[in-house]
């Protein structure tokens, strides 16, 4: 087995949080050789881990002992950053999102195509244990069909770092956690997109957006409504599953949840009437101990290799990838018509 040697371009926080925690998963396939960033200061912290480092990105492209690279920057930078490395021979991850825009995209694309280059994003979250439970209730139908997804990331500190405030850099919600939860929803749903209806939030008075809600309808009939927020001092629920036979809550990363499904018990009393504020309901009444029953949560698993291990059998082995560009592509899309929507 020869490892792929990677360089890294932007060794800040996602940067060194690959180096140091993702690629290391994967030691016998993936080497990293060494950093490329504009700041003295982190290149002085890679050092310590015996990183090459590289004082300018034409002597990361012309290190003929460098196989891949891994761009880690802001998201204006990666059209241009990804078509160098392409275009010098070089493979490609790229930290998400891919770029600003589907035209930007393309170009990269297209470039990829010319060079025969392995070109990968990077969509994390394909693999965290809260989604492939979501995956799992999908598939296998615990509550029944799924009709109705909620997804939801919510907290209070406002817009994370520097550039992510501006706009020519791709700031903004929607460009950074939007698109996990977009990638993870099309990932989901194999279904054509009907329509799209959003929100998004300048509460903070930034130029770009600090969170954003989007109501999206599959042409399958599923709905599904994707939220972000950062001025949010108690969060929604992670995740809220409604089915044809039951409903599921995941509240958070910690996988705390239950799943709430009908007893399928006959003759069943029905509702009776209950106070609600100062009218009555039966309608909004809790269902009898018998219609249903409550479960613990499925466990999820992927059935799909980890990231790097794929992206090295598909350089290598010609696998399959398992982030496709096509579903980049099309999440690029659908935030542009979020944006559109928005607008509107």
């Amino acid at each position: 087995m020869t490892a792929i040697n990677f360089a890294v371009i932007g060794y800040g926080g996602m940067g060194s949080y690959h180096v140091h925690n993702i690629m290391p998963n994967e030691n016998e396939r993936i080497h990293v050789v060494g950093t490329y960033d504009i700041s003295g200061e982190r290149q002085k912290i890679s050092s310590q881990y015996n990183h090459k480092i590289y004082n300018t990105l034409e002597d990361v492209l012309t290190d003929e002992t460098i196989e891949a690279l891994l761009i880690a920057t802001p998201n204006d930078s990666h059209k241009e950053l990804a078509i160098q490395a392409l275009q010098a021979g070089k493979h490609v991850v790229c930290e998400k999102p891919v770029a600003m825009n589907v035209e930007e995209l393309d170009a990269i694309l297209k470039v990829a195509k010319e060079t025969g280059k392995i070109f990968m994003v990077h969509q994390n979250r394909r693999w965290d244990p809260d989604f492939l439970i979501t995956r799992e209730l999908y598939k296998n139908h615990q509550i029944g069909e799924l009709f109705q997804i909620e997804t939801r990331v919510q907290g209070a500190n406002g817009i994370p770092g520097d550039w992510r405030h501006e706009l020519k850099h791709g700031g903004g919600m929607l460009l950074d956690w939007g698109v996990h939860l977009l990638d993870q929803l099309l990932f989901l749903v194999d279904s054509r997109i009907e329509k799209v209806s959003a929100d998004l939030s300048y509460i903070l008075g930034d130029e770009v957006d600090d969170g954003f809600i989007t109501y999206i309808i599959f042409e399958n009939g599923v709905r599904a409504i994707v939220e972000v927020g950062t001025t949010n001092y108690t969060k929604l629920p992670r995740w809220y599953l409604k089915g044809t036979k039951g409903t599921a809550i995941i509240y958070d990363w910690d996988l705390t949840g239950e799943m709430v499904i009908e007893s399928g018990k006959q003759n069943i009393q029905a509702p009776r009437p209950v106070q609600a504020g100062v009218g009555l309901t039966k309608t909004m009444a809790p269902p009898s101990e018998e219609a249903t029953e409550t479960k613990n949560l499925p466990q999820g698993s992927a059935e799909y290799d980890p990231f790097y291990k794929n992206f090295y059998n598909v350089v290598r082995e010609q696998a399959e990838p398992v982030v496709k560009n096509e579903e980049v592509r099309q999440v690029m899309v659908l935030i542009e018509e979020i944006f559109k929507a928005a607008k509107r």
